[in-house]
């Protein structure tokens, strides 16, 4: 399928576990580097991005620095084999501790950021809980980033990630009242300008809030939009700009995404609408409170849908969504026309049901 010319569009891809080894709390992340590189191809095929290394690939949670150096390192010999787009978080969780220094927290982007320059991958500079915990002002966030920006080699993408995805995140930017740390973003993004920075992911869940900031960017700095709860009118857009995209909800629906983009490629907003709109609940339901556990639901849909063959994740993460949760999801899935098998689907949730809940459907 070809790629969507009207936005640019990159889905969030999850990681696959090797369900023969250690993948408990604490031990290194343990991949299925076959079935995890398979997926993103899956993607690359539907005409769609890839955004690696994201909080959607349990960084943070589960995926270690070095398991996340090799996968960035993987990723971007299959994006040149392919041509695929690739974009991939620069983050520093190599830091083993948030009692670190401005400059050991500037060390550790940079160091991951020669690996995704070395991979062939755009950056996308990650929230840093280091930086969360260690800056003292917006001017510190301004000093680090503004080093960074800098150096990349290629325009960046920032990212705006909302404590509901991550609790150690408050207060980014420099403040929690959110009117002031988006000042701070919209300066340093106007200082470097188009030149320096492609443009900023925000996942605040607040469409009000990403449409202001949108149509303050300045001109060809792009808003992509990571709001799982109202994509389909921020993507659409208004008389005065739209979004692009950076999401993990096209994970599982990257299908019917790329159908949707295709039909507002072609003007023909009736369709995106109406194949998008389904989609709505499943992902309201699957970003849910507490939303930083989302990953579990992505990865259950993963192996309905066929794109892997169990439901073990990093970090033991399948038992972080209660039973109840995910029978609720494997529902809202069919009806968003995400389980391209229906028949393999229904015959893995049941045994699931068997297995988790000792339920004979």
């Amino acid at each position: 399928m070809t790629t969507p010319t009207s936005r640019t569009v990159f889905a969030a891809a999850h990681v696959v576990a090797d369900p023969r080894r250690d993948n408990t709390p604490g031990t290194p992340a343990a991949l299925d580097w076959d079935t995890t590189l398979a997926f993103r191809h899956h993607l690359w095929s539907l005409g769609l991005g890839v955004a690696d290394a994201m909080d959607t690939a349990q960084r943070g949670m589960g995926l270690d620095w070095p398991t996340t150096r090799e996968l960035i390192t993987r990723t971007g010999t299959e994006a040149k084999a392919t041509g695929g787009r690739l974009a991939c978080g620069t983050g520093t969780d190599q830091l083993t501790s948030t009692a670190v220094s401005l400059t050991d927290i500037q060390n550790a982007y940079e160091e991951q950021l020669e690996v995704v320059e070395e991979a062939g991958a755009q950056p996308i500079l990650m929230a840093s809980r280091a930086l969360a915990a260690t800056a003292q002002s917006p001017e510190d966030y301004l000093h680090v980033y503004g080093e960074l920006i800098r150096q990349a080699r290629r325009p960046v993408i920032l990212h705006w990630l909302g404590e509901m995805f991550d609790p150690a995140l408050a207060g980014y930017w420099g403040s929690t009242d959110l009117d002031q740390a988006t000042a701070t973003v919209l300066a340093l993004i106007r200082e470097h300008g188009p030149d320096r920075i492609d443009g900023i992911k925000i996942s605040l869940l607040d469409a009000d809030r990403e449409i202001a900031l949108r149509r303050a960017l300045p001109e060809g700095v792009k808003l992509y939009t990571g709001d799982d709860y109202h994509y389909p009118e921020l993507i659409r857009g208004d008389e005065h700009g739209h979004s692009h995209a950076l999401l993990g909800i096209f994970d599982p629906i990257a299908a019917t995404a790329a159908a949707a983009l295709h039909a507002l490629d072609a003007g023909d907003p009736d369709r995106y609408n109406a194949l998008l709109a389904p989609t709505v609940p499943l992902a309201r339901h699957l970003f849910a409170a507490p939303t930083y556990h989302y990953k579990t639901g992505i990865v259950f849909l993963a192996y309905l849908a066929g794109h892997q063959n169990h439901f073990t994740m990093v970090n033991g993460a399948q038992s972080a969504r209660s039973v109840p949760h995910l029978v609720e999801l494997f529902r809202l899935a069919e009806q968003a026309g995400a389980l391209p098998d229906p028949d393999l689907a229904a015959h893995r949730m049941r045994h699931y049901l068997t297995v988790a809940a000792g339920v004979t459907p």
